[in-house]
């Protein structure tokens, strides 16, 4: 009989973590803004050493950056970072679906995905643009997860971690399309049906260009 994984402590500077970059991408924090350790020590009311431990997780996100002699900052975005920032998800989930079709596990990846779209397509239809948005990034999230490869994943929440930065940063926050729900669906009954060269055209499809939908969407890094 197997021996179960023990349940993970949710640690406190995991919580801190989760509260700054809820902050950071809600703008409370704009970027360039120095985050001071004493001032938010104080405010959180926790010591300096999981408060510390926090925000180097942040940096290693991307959502703060570390200047020497000088402190820490909250990250600023432009438009040539939006795009690095899809290029880099491309890349990503690029390997990630030639991974799975290689071993042959498209069927079960696509019911995965069929799933999380068909609550996409609920959440908007209810007129809830803040849940679709969310599954969105569950449904890309769940591809590369379904790859099986932990560096992968790992650096696949980085990178969603900066689109978040980005898309709030330059679009004042996720701009959800009525085509969501079918894009997606278009996108994992591709996976379930298609050769891997015809699912990687339909990703790039998907992607589309961002620096068109920035500039649609009036993007504040834009002039």
């Amino acid at each position: 009989m197997a021996t179960p994984n023990p349940i993970e402590r949710i640690t406190l500077p995991v919580q801190i973590a989760d509260r700054l970059r809820s902050d950071i991408l809600a703008g409370i924090y704009p970027g360039g803004a120095q985050l001071l350790e004493a001032e938010l020590a104080l405010t959180f009311g926790v010591s300096r050493g999981p408060l510390r431990e926090a925000m180097q997780r942040l940096v290693q996100e991307g959502l703060l950056r570390s200047a020497p002699h000088r402190g820490v900052f909250v990250t600023e975005v432009d438009e040539d970072d939006l795009l690095d920032v899809f290029f880099v998800r491309e890349t990503l989930e690029t390997a990630a679906i030639r991974k799975i079709c290689s071993e042959g596990r498209q069927g079960a990846v696509a019911d995965s995905l069929t799933a999380i779209a068909e609550r996409m397509d609920k959440a908007l239809k209810n007129g809830d643009t803040t849940a679709g948005g969310d599954l969105d990034f569950e449904f890309h999230r769940t591809l590369v997860d379904a790859a099986k490869s932990e560096r992968l994943s790992r650096t696949y929440a980085t990178v969603q971690a900066e689109t978040r930065l980005c898309l709030h940063r330059l679009m004042g926050g996720y701009r959800s399309s009525k085509d969501l729900a079918e894009e997606h669906f278009r996108l994992a009954e591709t996976i379930r049906t298609k050769d891997v060269d015809a699912i990687l055209l339909e990703l790039k499809r998907h992607f589309g260009d961002p620096a068109r939908h920035l500039r649609k969407a009036g993007g504040t890094a834009l002039t």
